[in-house]
């Protein structure tokens, strides 16, 4: 039996993706092969590699003016490889501290530029976001690094912050879930496995004119240069990955596009977010303005009841509503692939369990 399955990543995909991948999976295009199986220099999956990234420019609105290059190393290899293709030593990096993977692209970065946290929000425990305006970013600076969702604390971004600099996204657990200003960024970066697909593939959007200036000690597999020369193939792609990516831009192209998304994930997210405020029993501490549709985090009145919210969850085939280690509670992720009747379920276990322990 499927469960509603609201983990925060690798998450949830398309039951229409699953199956058309199920169906696909011991013969491919006629080839006899898995897909899993077939060269990456072949010309069938040359292909694919190529509609896939298609795909993509249609349903985000990609110009030529960015290149799109299908990575590996995740979002945690994009803290590194951001500032040795944008930056050179000595060079001042901005970014806006607004959560843990905030914190984590920072504290890599610090390893090859000098980093200039032009506003951070630690103070408020990471509740808020800074308002456009309230920070400068230094003249000179290499680019302006933020994070449009932060996916532990429940926060998102409801604009693209201004800058006189390249402005660098993160967008990890929000990318395909709302239309977006691609040419208001000079590079986004996703990890696939939100809502985009399994993990192991790792997106970026790069303007042409960013490229050519990597350092020299930049490996090469992290080198955008070069990477966008070579149709992200200098080496073997996850391929199994960017055909699944192909398969859930087909998905959201037929769902409406970024637009039917947005309605979508609203829809879910007003629901929970609803009842939460409407409940004595459980509260969200984020500010209401920065509250994000893809990972809602919720307190229970009483901490000593999580662990028993989580196995009965799990019971009634709500699984992986734990909060991250570090913070505690619960959080339930909303992907694009969560349906509005798994919210509802959600809603409803959420009903009876205060009923019965409130």
């Amino acid at each position: 039996m499927r469960v509603h399955n609201f983990s925060a990543g690798p998450a949830m995909l398309p039951t229409d993706v699953l199956t058309r991948a199920q169906s696909e999976l011991l013969d491919w295009g006629s080839s006899g092969m898995s897909v899993m199986e077939v060269s990456h220099r072949s010309k069938a999956f040359v292909a694919c590699a190529s509609q896939t990234e298609a795909s993509l420019r249609e349903v985000m609105g990609i110009s030529d003016e960015y290149a799109c290059l299908f990575l590996q190393g995740g979002a945690l290899g994009m803290f590194a490889a951001t500032p040795l293709n944008l930056s050179a030593a000595g060079d001042t990096i901005a970014f806006l501290n607004t959560g843990d993977w905030s914190k984590k692209a920072i504290a890599e970065a610090k390893k090859y530029a000098d980093v200039a946290v032009v506003a951070d929000t630690a103070a408020s425990n990471f509740t808020t976001l800074p308002a456009p305006g309230s920070y400068e970013v230094p003249a000179g600076a290499a680019y302006l690094h933020y994070t449009p969702n932060e996916t532990i604390r429940g926060l998102e971004f409801d604009h693209v912050p201004a800058a006189d600099a390249p402005v660098v996204a993160d967008m990890s657990s929000s990318i395909l879930s709302r239309p977006v200003d691609v040419d208001a960024h000079g590079v986004i970066y996703a990890g696939a496995q939100k809502n985009m697909g399994p993990s192991g593939l790792v997106v970026v959007v790069v303007r042409r004119d960013l490229l050519g200036r990597p350092r020299t000690e930049t490996p090469t597999v992290w080198d955008w240069t070069v990477q966008a020369e070579a149709d992200s193939m200098i080496n073997t792609p996850p391929t199994f990955g960017l055909y699944l990516l192909g398969l859930t831009l087909d998905w959201v192209k037929a769902s409406g596009g970024l637009e039917g998304m947005a309605a979508r994930n609203r829809e879910k997210a007003e629901l929970l977010y609803g009842f939460i405020d409407a409940s004595p029993f459980y509260s969200n501490p984020v500010t209401p303005a920065y509250r994000s549709w893809m990972n809602v985090p919720f307190l229970l009145a009483d901490p000593e009841l999580d662990k028993q919210f989580v196995s009965e969850a799990e019971e009634a085939g709500l699984t992986n509503l734990a909060g991250h280690r570090s913070v505690g509670g619960m959080r339930a992720s909303l992907y694009n692939a969560m349906p509005l009747d798994g919210v509802q379920a959600l809603v409803d276990f959420m009903k009876g369990f205060e009923r019965t322990h409130g």
